[in-house]
């Protein structure tokens, strides 16, 4: 979508310009190089504002930010400040991000203005689209698509709003209503929103299509889903659960294909086969449009490993606490059991964390490679490990897809980790047409891998928790063996590469590692009857840690299962968790820059400040978010 209309982007910014114009004490003059809501009043104009809603979903501004701070991914939000990752690089380089990771963040950050000014700069375009269609008199647009506009501008407002509620919880509500010109645009923060988004959804699915002529517009199906996920952390698990049985029966894509898990596990990560059957709704980023790496996937530009294909820049680097979540026992099924689970939460402990999957200390507490000299053969560890964990992150000695044999820690700047990422990454095959040249620096940094904001897999596992919830345990159990079937799939496994100097000539059919998944109640595994609620409870959210690592979804699923908020893990789960974490890795490491001598303090870092600038511009309206005054 963002390709073929990239022209129409900035209309969304120059209504805004407009409205705030006007304030301005040159009303004698006509505002030179700004579009007027009259010249923008016919469906041209229309689709152009409704575009340029849809372009801020990858949080590129364009504004003077960076697109690192505000993307749609949440690596730094999502990620790093959960167990999923480090912040990796040095400790000069994006120094701000630091404060993110170990929780000792305060209102001034950077990242977290950018954050928010990208998801209000995409409210604000999407209310520009409904505000202008009452102004078109033209006869170009006509009723029933000025309707199905509104719908859609709902569902952006929508994705916009969640992402700001789940970052901050209590948020300005901003609807079309809001302007400057009706003097009401300073907006204060009484409460969470959910109410508000699920009325937006609800309204917008009275109207979208099941189908679209453009595979990044929302569907019926994709506002559902937004809504499901709505319900999921306002824990209305009762009324979530008839929204996700309709999804996984009915459910389709926008261009219309049946929702489905993709053949291949990978198949979610890789430009080549997006937009398949699990994807519910993907941000669309595209390359050689002319933009500029403007519409591509720019969020990720510093999260490439350093030293090698693209050279920068190392970041959001996988962490020793997920690579251990991959670890199973003789049934193929994760490790969870081992540790224990008490009233704070699922603690990691020094038994089975960590596991360093093939890298051991020297004397000096320092990462060797593989645990051995340079140039020494390296065999694989052989634990055994669910399949996912060489797609999540790149392991040494491992294929990392077509490029070579991941070089671990040497493609890491020699940092905290041995580990890489992997999700984002691009293959040397598909390097001409899906990579981009991103702000004239970053080589091939800007891809054309969507993210995928919901896809089908995140659906069955909500409808898992509701299961769960409800005590349907054997309901339960086969969506996790849904999900875990996938894995098993030898076809989907990493296999070692056929001629390890030579990437070129193929993959054997040997897996890369000793792969073993289990599915739960099968030849002998305990069933979710045997495990009892709570431990079965347990098995969907390591389900969803395995599932859906480093793609920004950790710290917000920790943050909702919490019972601060109203979750069914218990008061201070989420701390439980995040301080094993430091605690365990710092340990290990025997020095970590920026988690040493912190903690993760419940009932403050499960949500961020709010950015002190919005604070101040509000003029006392936002009410700071409790521990950050």
């Amino acid at each position: 979508m963002k390709k073929s209309y990239s022209k129409f982007i900035a209309l969304g910014s120059l209504v805004v310009l407009t409205l705030t114009y006007s304030c301005k004490k040159l009303l004698n003059k006509e505002p030179v190089g700004v579009l007027q809501s009259a010249t923008l009043a016919s469906k041209a104009g229309v689709d152009g504002l409704l575009i340029g809603a849809y372009a801020m979903l990858d949080g590129y501004t364009n504004t003077g930010g960076t697109e690192w701070e505000s993307s749609i991914d949440n690596w730094v939000y999502g990620g790093i400040a959960s167990d999923d990752a480090y912040k990796g690089s040095n400790t000069t380089d994006q120094p701000t991000a630091a404060p993110l990771e170990n929780h000792s963040v305060d209102p001034a950050n950077e990242f977290l203005s950018e954050k928010w000014a990208a998801c209000y700069n995409g409210i604000q375009r999407a209310n520009d689209a409904i505000r202008e269609i009452p102004l078109v008199k033209d006869g170009s647009l006509s009723t029933a698509y000025g309707a199905e506009v509104v719908a859609e501008a709902k569902f952006l407002r929508s994705v916009y709003h969640f992402e700001l509620a789940k970052m901050w919880r209590s948020v300005p509500y901003v609807d079309e209503t809001v302007t400057y010109a009706a003097g009401n645009f300073n907006v204060g923060n009484p409460g969470p929103i959910w109410d508000k988004i699920e009325a937006d959804l609800k309204a917008a699915m009275t109207v979208l299509p099941k189908t679209q002529p453009n595979v990044g517009r929302a569907n019926y199906y994709a506002a559902e889903a937004l809504l499901a996920k709505c319900y999921m952390y306002d824990h209305q698990y009762t009324t979530a659960k008839p929204l996700l049985d309709d999804l996984i029966n009915n459910g389709e894509t926008s261009n219309g294909l049946k929702y489905a898990l993709a053949a291949h596990y990978e198949d979610n990560f890789n430009a080549a086969t997006k937009n398949g059957p699990e994807s519910v709704f993907a941000v669309q980023m595209t390359v050689g449009d002319g933009s500029g790496g403007q519409n591509d996937n720019a969020g990720a530009v510093l999260n490439f490993p350093a030293g090698t294909y693209t050279g920068c820049c190392g970041f959001y680097q996988p962490s020793l606490s997920l690579a251990n979540a991959f670890k199973v026992d003789a049934n193929g099924l994760p490790m969870f059991q081992a540790s224990t689970i008490t009233p704070g939460g699922f603690v990691y402990n020094d038994t089975n964390l960590p596991n360093d999957h093939g890298y051991a200390l020297n004397k000096a507490g320092a990462y060797t490679l593989g645990g051995v000299a340079g140039g020494t053969p390296f065999t694989p560890p052989s634990d055994a490990l669910d399949s996912r964990i060489d797609w999540t992150l790149g392991r040494y000695g491992i294929p990392y897809l077509d490029w070579a044999l991941c070089g671990g820690e040497q493609w890491s700047r020699g940092d905290i980790t041995p580990y890489n990422p992997i999700k984002n990454a691009f293959y040397h095959s598909q390097q001409s047409s899906t990579t981009d040249n991103f702000g004239g620096w970053a080589a091939s940094q800007g891809t054309a891998d969507n993210y995928n904001l919901i896809r089908f897999a995140d659906v069955i596992l909500w409808r898992a928790e509701c299961e769960v919830e409800a005590n349907d345990l054997p309901a339960a159990q086969a969506d996790v063996n849904m999900i875990r079937a996938r894995a098993a799939i030898p076809a989907g496994f990493v296999h070692t590469f056929v001629d390890n100097s030579d990437p070129s000539k193929g993959f054997t059919n040997t897996p890369a590692a000793n792969y073993k998944v289990g599915l739960y109640g099968v030849a002998g595994a305990p069933s979710f009857a045997t495990l009892g609620q709570a431990a079965a409870r347990q098995a969907v959210y390591i389900e969803r840690q395995l599932e859906f690592g480093m793609e920004g979804h950790r710290f917000f699923d920790l943050q909702r299962y919490d019972a601060l908020y109203g979750g069914p893990a218990g008061s201070g789960y989420m701390a439980g968790i995040l301080n094993a974490h430091i605690k365990t890795n710092v340990a290990f490491l025997g020095t970590n820059p920026v988690l040493q001598g912190h903690t993760f303090t419940a009932g403050k870092n499960e949500l961020w400040p709010i950015p002190l600038h919005q604070i101040d511009l509000e003029g006392g309206k936002l009410k700071q978010n409790p521990g950050y005054n």
